[in-house]
């Protein structure tokens, strides 16, 4: 009955409902669900698709799910070409969803009812005026142990820190800050461990399947009902190993490498985190490191930090700043062609004589 109403009047009910559903009772019954999913790329979409599946499983748990999305964005050289958000044809081709483009959420109201808002790696803040229409205000998957690596980037942020654990997070919906919810589910401790050298891509995988997972279980568990638990257990401000950091998104100086101050683990974290570090060589120009590697060796003390060529060796060497030894195996120079860096480097880099403490062949 209360989606009769005109929407001003629906959007002061609904909250004092839901202020007077808190202070009853305890229950965790729930009407079949509305579902307001949010989201845009590979991350969301395994939520999306482990919802599906529960709907037709458990089709008195979700009874509907519309889909909406950021419009295309223009893409490719000049930018004249339209590139569609991911979960676009996913929703509407594979999943045979509704779906809406917005860029924005003033002046645009859900044409359907929905007693729930479900935002997953969206890139939008979802307003209180949209929250204020369900009933069951909205939901969050966000990859990290809240509170740590709150913001846009924490799965690269995990890798850049060199976190040990990380995991997921399923908190409500803020309706004035991003990352600021109840925490109903979170990874059990101490999390999903970040092995070495496993890259953000692969982590964004392992999470999203977690992530979606772990959002089921909360709705079958009814945990989104009033009144909510706060189960998050990462926050000790009296235990050193569990820090509280901010990811906050990533620029082009987070992909910048200086070997007088990164050590070797900096700069393979910068590697597996971000793609494409780079560097300034001593003549100014820049040099896009594709990919390197580190060889277990030490460095020479005498020598300084920073990229030799080494006679009767076909790539160009790094020291790190804690004295270990690197190979850069691809790279591109500023202006030449793409992964042809090493040529030019060679040619540029005067060659110094070959030392007995490198044998490197195998090393790549």
């Amino acid at each position: 009955m209360l989606w009769k109403l005109p929407y001003p009047v629906r959007s002061l009910v609904l909250p004092t409902l839901r202020r007077h559903a808190s202070t009853e009772a305890p229950t965790r019954a729930a009407e079949p669900l509305r579902i307001l999913f949010c989201g845009s790329d590979d991350f969301s979409i395994a939520s999306l698709r482990a919802l599906c599946a529960a709907k037709r499983v458990a089709p008195k748990l979700i009874h509907s799910i519309h889909v909406v999305h950021r419009p295309a964005k223009p893409a490719g050289r000049g930018l004249k070409t339209l590139r569609d958000v991911p979960i676009k044809h996913v929703a509407s081709d594979e999943l045979c969803l509704d779906t809406h483009a917005i860029d924005t959420f003033t002046g645009w109201t859900p044409p359907i009812p929905i007693n729930l808002v479900v935002a997953v790696s969206f890139g939008l803040f979802v307003p209180p005026r949209i929250l204020n229409l369900a009933q069951y205000s909205g939901l969050n998957v966000h990859p990290s142990l809240l509170p740590d690596l709150r913001g846009p980037a924490p799965i690269e942020h995990a890798i850049l820190k060199r976190r040990r654990y990380t995991g997921v997070s399923i908190q409500t919906l803020h309706p004035t800050q991003f990352d600021q919810g109840t925490i109903l589910a979170q990874t059990p401790s101490p999390g999903v461990e970040i092995s070495r050298g496993l890259t953000s891509a692969n982590l964004e995988k392992q999470l999203a399947e977690a992530g979606a997972e772990l959002l089921v279980k909360v709705l079958k568990e009814h945990k989104f009902v009033p009144p909510l638990d706060n189960v998050g257990w990462y926050a000790n401000p009296d235990d050193p190993t569990r820090p509280v950091d901010h990811a906050e998104k990533i620029t082009k100086q987070h992909r910048f490498i200086d070997f007088s101050k990164c050590t070797m683990d900096q700069i393979l974290a910068v590697q597996h985190a971000l793609d494409n570090p780079w560097c300034i060589l001593p003549n100014g120009d820049r040099l896009i490191l594709h990919q390197v590697v580190d060889t277990g060796k030490a460095g020479l003390s005498q020598r300084e930090p920073g990229i030799w060529a080494q006679k009767g060796y076909n790539y160009p060497l790094f020291q790190s700043a804690d004295g270990q030894v690197g190979i850069i195996v691809k790279s591109t120079y500023a202006g030449s062609k793409t992964g042809q860096g090493n040529a030019k480097l060679l040619r540029l880099l005067p060659a110094q004589d070959h030392d007995d403490s490198y044998s490197l062949d195998s090393a790549v």
